[in-house]
């Protein structure tokens, strides 16, 4: 498990007192410190144990649940392809096809440079503008191949 840093617990306890102490609030404290961090750590279920008495069982319970969640440290970008039928019916497989291409790995995987990782993720409510992708928390709707490759340019560039 790696260190608690300064920086990691200053951020939890300010975003702890942000929202407050209750459960109802645990949500949007992992919220806030995946994206500030990318991912939740272990340090960080820790940390929220701590000043919110949560147990950390009930707080990995939480995390895991949601997809949005990353409880390992993955790219700076992850993309998320949705992979219901609609989806699949609108092409997503040239969009899978496109991203594995164009990134040089497969679904579950990140870049060397750990700019990108590859998920699934099930409905985003996007049926009737398929294929759709989140990459982190922007939404890209009625992919083809050729929008896919821009998009993935746009994010370099925001390296």
């Amino acid at each position: 498990m790696e260190c608690r840093t300064n920086h990691l617990v200053s951020f939890i306890e300010k975003t702890v007192k942000k929202y407050g102490l209750g459960r109802e609030n645990l949500l949007p404290v992992l919220r806030e410190i995946n994206e500030e961090f990318g991912y939740v750590s272990g340090s960080a279920f820790i940390e929220i144990n701590r000043l919110m008495d949560i147990s950390i069982g009930e707080i990995h319970g939480v995390a895991t649940f949601y997809s949005f969640i990353n409880t390992e440290n993955k790219g700076r970008f992850v993309i998320r392809l949705c992979q219901t039928i609609s989806c699949d019916m609108s092409g997503k497989d040239k969009i899978k096809k496109t991203l594995e291409k164009e990134l040089g790995i497969t679904f579950g995987q990140s870049t060397p440079d750990g700019l990108f990782t590859l998920e699934y993720a099930n409905c985003m409510g996007l049926c009737d503008k398929g294929p759709a992708m989140l990459v982190n928390s922007d939404l890209h709707d009625s992919l083809t191949p050729e929008s896919t490759l821009d998009i993935i340019s746009e994010y370099r560039r925001k390296r």
